[in-house]
Formats: structure tokens, C-alpha cells, sequence
């Protein structure tokens, strides 16, 4: 068997438009700082141009750019490190394209390069996501915890999770 599985973390529509409309105001704003500003004020420097494009640099740093299953683990793969989840304690995995419907994010990023953080629902309750495309997800419900990703093939990533694990593990939902 394999020693681990990859998978790539699909943009969705929602968050190429989220990402987008967010890139433009947190460029625009510096723009309009060089052009309007007092150029020797440094509160103005930090505020309009230091500020945005710091924001936009850092959350470019925690997207998530894909999955990889091993024999005990599942890495998130982020920008320049990769989260770790261990699979140990895995009850259940399954798909679920309407896991994140309704949710409030209480902690992360709603939308800037990723959905990620912790989020709540009346479906799953609290959870923590690291997730590209809603409509892919993948929920791993954990003897502690409630964990979704959103993984290019969902169904082979659920598959794949059971043999790496050996739990009963539905397939799809």
C-alpha cells in the first residue's frame, strides 16, 4: 500500500470571489495612501500601507494549498509548513457538500485564501475547518472533535481514510 495519498485544495467559487474583492480593497487602500497622504507621516504610512498589505501577505501564508494522508496522519498543507491532525481516535469520515452551510466562524479566516479556523453550525456544531471549496467537504468526526477539509476528490479521499485507518467510514453522504 501506498505510504500517502496527496490531494489538491480546489478553489471555489466563494472564495475566488471573496479572495478577489478582498485583494482589491487591501491593494487599493496603500494606493490611495501614496497618492492622498501626508508622505511624512509615519501613522499614515503604517495605517494605510504597512497595515493592508501586511494583512494580505500574512493570511497569503496560512492558505491552504492541499491534503496528505500517511499512515497515521493527515497534513494540511499550507503556504511554507503543514498543519499535522493525527488519525488516531477517527470515529467517521464522510462527504458532506452542505457541512459548512450556516456556519458562524468564532475564531480564523472566513474568505481571504482559505476558509479556516473554528466555525459553528447547528449540523456539526463546533468544528475546525482548513477548506478551499464547501461543496467538497469532508467532514472526520474525531472521539473529540470535529475536523473538515475540502479535498479535489472527495469520495477517494473518505475511501483512502478507511484504509489508512480501518474504522467503518462512510464513503459519501
Amino acid at each position: 500500500m501506498n505510504s500517502h495519498f496527496e490531494y489538491n485544495a480546489p478553489w471555489g467559487r466563494s472564495l475566488k470571489i471573496m479572495t478577489g474583492l478582498s485583494a482589491v480593497i487591501l491593494v487599493g487602500i496603500p494606493v490611495i495612501g501614496i497618492f492622498t497622504g501626508p508622505h511624512g507621516s509615519l501613522l499614515w504610512i503604517l495605517g494605510m500601507i504597512v497595515t493592508p498589505l501586511s494583512m494580505l501577505f500574512i493570511a497569503s501564508l496560512f492558505s491552504v494549498r492541499g491534503y496528505m494522508l500517511t499512515t497515521d496522519t493527515l497534513l494540511i498543507r499550507h503556504l511554507i509548513w503543514n498543519s499535522r491532525i493525527p488519525l488516531s481516535g477517527l470515529k467517521s469520515a464522510e462527504v458532506d457538500t452542505e457541512a459548512m452551510s450556516k456556519s458562524i466562524r468564532t475564531f480564523g479566516n472566513g474568505g481571504l485564501f482559505c476558509f479556516a479556523g473554528i466555525f459553528n453550525n447547528n449540523r456539526l456544531g463546533s468544528y475546525r475547518a482548513f477548506a478551499t471549496d464547501p461543496k467538497r467537504a469532508v467532514v472526520l468526526r474525531f472521539s473529540d472533535r470535529t475536523v473538515v477539509v475540502t479535498p479535489d476528490q472527495p469520495d477517494d479521499f473518505v475511501m483512502r481514510t478507511k484504509q489508512i485507518c480501518g474504522n467503518p467510514v462512510k464513503p459519501s453522504g
